[in-house]
């Protein structure tokens, strides 16, 4: 697959559509070498989104256009970005990178996890439950993890991530930050980055194993995360 930089076209005039597919189809091989097992395959077309014209392309417009906190500033309270300044938004890196893992995750996430998981949603945990319980009584267990997202444990989250030497320096990096509160940074020993792009999926590998487990203490019930 060829990297290189294509023709320049003015932003709003882009080919999206066929930027999209191509970011597809190489994601697609990254979820299926994950299937398999294939570890090295799924590094390799790792590195290769990650240099991906068209994967950068991508993560820039999803993080200044179409997420939610398009328009929200971040330390420099800079909150409106023409064309050139968009390249050039921190946060874009960490959507580059989600774009490499989310499909290597996907393959591996437990089958009844709902949270943060594309194309899905609360309304297909509820109807999972619905299908599970219609039929005969059954139990419902409710847990709620206080301050998930605060306290996860770095070492234990870039163990789990098992991703090459680069990604899992950058990654670090992000969870090593700090937080700014004015112009005051305080260090954050433990959670990930408040806010942040990657932040969900993060959040997910580290509870991937939770269904097993619970499944592993009733094995009669069906467990939904």
């Amino acid at each position: 697959m060829n990297t290189a930089t294509p023709p320049v076209y003015e932003w709003n005039t882009r080919p999206w559509k066929q930027i999209e597919r191509r970011v597809f189809k190489l994601q697609k091989r990254i979820y299926q070498a994950s299937q398999r097992g294939d570890t090295a395959t799924v590094h390799k077309l790792q590195r290769l989104l990650l240099r991906f014209w068209s994967a950068k392309q991508l993560a820039v417009r999803q993080v200044t256009q179409d997420n939610q906190g398009k328009r929200t500033a971040g330390i420099d309270g800079v909150k409106s970005l023409t064309p050139p300044q968009r390249h050039a938004r921190d946060r874009a890196t960490q959507a580059l990178v989600k774009l490499a893992l989310e499909p290597e995750w996907e393959a591996r996430f437990e089958p009844n996890s709902y949270g943060f998981r594309p194309g899905r949603s609360g309304h297909d945990a509820i109807e999972a439950i619905r299908s599970c319980t219609c039929l005969k009584p059954k139990y419902v267990l409710d847990a709620d993890i206080a301050k998930c997202f605060d306290r996860i444990n770095h070492q234990a989250l870039l163990t789990k991530l098992a991703t090459f030497p680069t990604l899992r320096r950058c990654i670090r990096r992000w969870l090593q930050a700090g937080v700014m509160n004015g112009s005051e940074l305080f260090p954050t020993t433990a959670g990930t980055p408040q806010g942040g792009v990657i932040s969900p999926l993060l959040a997910n590998v580290a509870l991937h194993g939770l269904e097993t487990m619970v499944q592993a203490t009733a094995p009669r019930h069906k467990v939904n995360v």
